[in-house]
């Protein structure tokens, strides 16, 4: 048994080498280091407002800095000189790992080409090392399996806080209608299940539970006891909001929003410390549960990814390989958004799709396994608490009986061309709002917006009873199909006047609509007006805000009310040659709840611009495979139709206004400009800063890095030559430097810096060389400066590079950036390019 274990791990050792192949390009971590704390115009990555707040970045706590591992490449000299005994001899700071070399200050883009290399020389490490003894088998394997264990804890974890924020929002959400008397922690529901007075018709109904109006005033009938009901509506519709955004702005600044923009921008390699942190976990899963309940137009779904990231993230610290590696902590991070949609929707392979296709930087099909695996487990967990007591993971949970018809595709692929426009539409309309939000006064109150928006959302929402419910329990409503048990208005047709009207099983046959009906279909057009409007002002305020839910309302009711239409239709002129042979009287011919579904999948799919994912989550809602294709067909559309408009969709939208460094890998690069054109410096520009590998003093290399406040260095032969030799970063440099003159005697401002391999000549009675060879890139990425910037782009996409050396036959010319790339990027689409820096 022992011996299989064995091959079984090496077997697993030897696959997991083989990723990124030809990337031995040394990189670094990340930490701080207070002297270097400094952003300005020429930095690499520059401080980011993150969605307009302004936040005090001087407590990193929550993401504590990566401290520097033992995996680097030691010299292969060593010092003799460090505390003065024997003859002065070089000095490599990399020999003993020192705190802070080869880190990351905070909004700087991780090198993923090192921290991959890192992770590969310590996993040969560790095997090389299994063959010697037992313990270090052991503690192979153990590494080997880490990752799975921190799978299961973020899966459980996850699917633990998605419950509870489940049963909190479903509780406070009814306590703004009433309180159950025999418990106030029971919501509406749970309060009558144990009531044996409550009739089929009216199950809500139970003497246990009562309105405001009934404990205050003693009836629930007549205009006070509506007044009072309406007011106590809005009081704590305002009362929750106010404590959702005043937790924000006083604990956790990063908990507004829905937080997948910011995901997508730290997956792909950018670092903003405390935005998965410990304070934002709590507040975020705090002020969800009070934005939800306070009735505003928003989701749960959306910032259940950002509390699955931060779960993630936390937990990585359990871990030493995914402690000290960030390219390792964004594989867990790519799964845990998987996490976050399968508790949100309780769809997990439908999650892993949405982590691929929409979250995901960089997806090894390791990551694949694993998202997958931590999916199931959170479902599972999910499923185990149980949080709408339904035994379902979701509230809106539909099984439809009757088949669809190959003509009713024209109907679903109208649903898709009103999604696509519907997308198009709210992503302009959203993002004018926002940038009128961060460039006026507006932007100042954000406590005073959000009490206002919410004041407005409740005044207008509780006289309509659709409006009023919750997203869920709208949506819910809207994909419920009618059977004979059922009382909702939707399903207010006329009752059946022969047998033959009963349709099959538990379902009805198409039916003329009566009063509640036509009263309904009024309702639901009002809220689909209102609804298109307050989505609008509402994503973006700064409380925790999902866009999922809403879209899909808006697609549900426009599709409920398209199905509506088309039942009628059917009904009143089944011997039109549309239907004939198919739509015969009696039969239960249209399904308006799965209009509402397709409808649902149409907008949603035309805000985020999300296809396969979103097919895969829709028929997980619904537990069928053979509505795939009006799915499929309604999502290709509103893409297609959305995408006429513009190809960003709301998320890449949000990452572009408030000046993210990301890099789209959807986005063509089609211009014909090459490298020379884009990099620094320019033609009327300062000569590009460099090091010599020698030559240059301590306070000369100290000069030059205070004099510019570029985020690294290129290392060339002379000053003459150019020849290149390596890339330093300005933080390695000055953190070694102030290093050395702590460790090692007889080290001044007139003390050689030399990156050579060998010892130059000095005088016997010249202070030490400062030796920083081990700091150096020795292989930093070059092109020349014919290189099409199309392939350049593709380089720093497929890489995630921070930067990249131009060279003309060997000789050094500049350097591009990746901000200078988004510059360029900004400056082809007639956007102004400083739009693009953090605001």
């Amino acid at each position: 048994m022992f011996k299989f274990w064995v091959s079984l791990y090496r077997k697993y050792a030897a696959d997991s080498e083989r990723g990124f192949e030809g990337m031995e390009n040394p990189g670094y971590r990340s930490g701080s280091f207070d002297s270097l704390h400094q952003s300005s115009d020429d930095d690499d990555d520059e401080m980011v407002d993150i969605a307009g707040a302004t936040l005090d970045f001087s407590n990193t706590d929550d993401d504590p800095p990566l401290s520097s591992g033992g995996y680097e490449e030691r010299s292969s000299s060593r010092s003799a000189g460090m505390n003065g005994n024997g003859p002065s001899k070089f000095v490599d700071p990399l020999e003993d790992p020192l705190p802070g070399v080869g880190t990351y200050e905070d909004f700087n883009t991780i090198d993923w080409v090192r921290e991959k290399t890192k992770d590969r020389d310590r996993h040969r490490e560790i095997t090389n090392k299994s063959k010697l003894s037992t313990v270090a088998l052991l503690h192979s394997i153990s590494d080997a399996f880490s990752g799975w264990l921190l799978m299961l804890l973020v899966g459980l974890m996850s699917g633990a806080l998605a419950g509870g924020i489940d049963i909190a929002a479903h509780w406070l959400t009814d306590m703004k209608e009433g309180v159950c008397l025999i418990g106030f922690w029971f919501n509406h529901e749970h309060c009558c299940w144990t009531s044996n007075e409550t009739t089929f018709k009216e199950r809500d109904q139970c003497p246990q539970w009562q309105s405001w109006a009934e404990l205050m005033m003693g009836t629930s009938e007549g205009p006070f006891a509506y007044i009072m009901n309406y007011l106590m509506y809005i009081f704590w519709a305002l009362l929750f909001a106010f404590l959702a955004v005043t937790l924000v702005r006083a604990f956790a600044p990063y908990a507004c929003g829905s937080g997948i923009p910011e995901i997508k921008t730290i997956l792909s390699g950018f670092i903003i410390r405390g935005y998965l942190g410990k304070w934002t976990l709590i507040i975020k899963t705090i002020t969800l549960v009070l934005a939800v309940s306070s009735g505003l137009s928003l989701g749960k779904e959306g910032p259940l990814v950002h509390v699955a990231c931060c779960c993630a993230n936390i937990l990585c610290h359990l871990f030493t390989k995914y402690r000290k590696n960030e390219a390792k902590r964004r594989e867990v991070l790519s799964a845990a958004a998987a996490v976050g949609v399968s508790v949100a929707f309780g769809a997990p392979i439908g999650g892993v799709l949405f982590s691929l296709e929409e979250v995901s930087y960089y997806f090894p099909l390791k990551t694949l396994w694993r998202s997958f695996f931590a999916a199931l487990v959170a479902a599972f967990t999910l499923r185990s608490i149980n949080p709408f007591g339904n035994s379902r993971l979701v509230l809106f949970y539909v099984e439809f009986h009757a088949p669809w018809h190959m003509l009713e595709l024209a109907p679903f692929i109208l649903l898709g061309i009103f999604g696509g426009l519907w997308g198009a539409l709210f992503i302009r309309a959203n993002i004018a709002w926002c940038r009128r939000r961060k460039t006026t006064r507006l932007g100042h109150y954000p406590v005073i917006e959000v009490l206002v928006v919410t004041a407005l959302t409740a005044v207008v929402a509780y006289p309509n009873s659709y409006t009023r419910m919750s997203g869920a329990e709208l949506i819910s409503e809207l994909f419920n199909d009618c059977s004979l048990l059922d009382s909702s208005q939707l399903c207010g047709y006329k009752p059946p006047t022969n047998t033959s009207e009963t349709g099959v099983g538990n379902s009805l046959a198409d039916r003329p609509a009566g009063e509640g009906l036509y009263t309904a279909l009024w309702q639901l057009s009002l809220a689909l007006v209102f609804k298109i409007m307050v989505t609008v002002i509402t994503f973006g305020m700064k409380v925790p805000s999902g866009l999922f839910i809403p879209s899909m309302a808006v697609g549900a009711i426009a599709g409920r009310l398209l199905g509506v239409g088309m039942e009628q239709l059917a009904y009143y002129h089944h011997d039109w040659f549309l239907f004939k042979g198919w739509c015969s009287p009696g039969a239960d011919c249209i399904t308006p709840g799965l209009y509402a579904m397709v409808g649902a999948a149409a907008c949603l799919g035309g805000v985020t611009r999300m296809t396969v994912s979103l097919v895969v989550i829709m028929f997980e809602l619904t537990g069928g495979l053979e509505y795939i294709v009006p799915l499929m067909a309604a999502t290709m559309t509103s893409k297609w139709v959305a995408d006429a408009f513009g190809r960003e969709g709301i998320y890449e939208a949000h990452i572009r206004l408030n000046g993210y460094p990301f890099l789209e890998p959807k986005e063509e690069f089609e211009h014909s400009s090459l490298t020379v054109d884009v990099m620094r410096p320019r033609r009327s520009d300062p000569a590009l800063a460099v090091l010599t590998q020698e030559g240059m003093t301590v306070e000369e290399v100290e000069a030059l890095v205070e004099s510019t406040r570029y985020s690294g260095f290129p290392v060339v032969v002379s000053q003459e030559s150019q020849r290149l030799v390596g890339f330093v970063f300005r933080r390695d440099l000055l953190i070694s430097i102030d290093n050395a003159r702590k460790r090692q005697e007889g080290v001044v401002g007139a003390s050689q810096v030399v990156f050579t391999e060998h010892a130059p000549a000095h005088a016997a009675d010249a202070p030490p060389p400062l030796r920083l060879r081990g700091i150096m890139d020795l292989s930093p990425f070059t092109v020349t400066d014919h290189t099409p910037m199309d392939i350049t782009v593709d380089i720093f996409r497929k890489l995630g590079l921070r930067q990249c050396l131009v060279t003309h036959n060997g000789r050094l010319l500049g350097i591009i950036t990746k901000k200078d790339i988004l510059k360029h990027m900004a400056q082809i689409a007639n956007r102004d390019p400083d739009s693009i820096l953090f605001n």
